[in-house]
């Protein structure tokens, strides 16, 4: 378990330093329009890697190293994704639209009530 948890806390480090200069890098591009497409574009690939690392499954502490611990770091996005996308294969649908609705809904309005919060424990 140590050194799972060792791996996914290297792939976590490597993931996040990525996730950083991925946004950094997308963010000074003049094609920003007010949209954040630093995360945005950090969101779909990661998606798209946890897409790839789920099929191909690296063996041994790799895939603790890539998925949890890489794509953990660079968006936990990719997680949510590939959770919605597993459930719409398994025939549950429903579930994987009531999951993506209400993660959705409810971690937009936890963030606002976290702005609230924190607003007020600033002054």
């Amino acid at each position: 378990m140590v050194k799972e948890i060792l791996l996914a806390g290297a792939g976590g480090f490597a993931g996040s330093a990525l996730r950083y200069a991925v946004s950094a890098a997308v963010v000074s591009l003049p094609l920003r329009g007010g949209l954040p497409v630093g995360t945005f574009a950090v969101n779909a690939a990661g998606s798209l890697a946890i897409g790839v690392l789920a099929a191909w499954q690296p063996p041994g502490g790799w895939q603790v190293f890539a998925m949890a611990g890489f794509c953990g770091g660079f968006t936990t996005f990719s997680a949510f994704s590939l959770e919605t996308v597993r459930l719409m294969r398994s025939g549950q649908v429903g579930m994987a639209a009531a999951y993506a609705a209400g993660s959705v809904i409810v971690c937009l309005l936890f963030a606002g009530l976290g702005l609230w919060l924190g607003g007020k424990l600033s002054r």
